[in-house]
């Protein structure tokens, strides 16, 4: 059994907005203390830390309403997760020379987990599911 048919509509949710609670986490407090091993700078990881809060903000509150019509909110948060990984994508390659190896690293990753999400959550709205639970 693949980890999205364990999922349920609601749940893929609640999984987002922990993720991107996470990011935001990492981003504007831990990163930012550790500015100077990242290399990437301070008002950028700032910036990404909003956009994930933002994401959560906007995970945890579908979570908690469940809406009927769930797929569109979901499609909404998978295309969303996509441009933010772009994004991150974007200003790894423009900050490039500036970042470590391990600044490097973590954008690397984020993006790998970031996208995996988006996959589970596309393969969840092709399930066909329409319960929320």
């Amino acid at each position: 059994m693949r980890l999205y048919e364990k999922l349920t509509s609601r749940n893929i949710f609640l999984l987002d907005g922990i993720g991107a609670l996470a990011s935001a986490i990492l981003l504007g407090h831990v990163l930012v203390s550790f500015q100077s091993y990242i290399g990437m700078p301070t008002r950028i990881l700032i910036i990404l830390a909003i956009l994930a809060l933002v994401f959560a903000l906007y995970s945890f509150t579908v979570h908690a309403l469940k809406p009927k019509k769930w797929t569109s909110f979901l499609r909404i948060i998978a295309i969303t997760n996509l441009a933010y990984c772009l994004l991150t994508l974007i200003l790894t390659m423009i900050y490039f020379d500036s970042l470590s190896c391990l600044g490097i690293s973590y954008f690397i990753i984020e993006i790998i987990v970031i996208l995996t999400l988006v996959r589970i959550e596309f393969s969840v709205m092709q399930s066909g599911s329409t319960q929320i639970t």
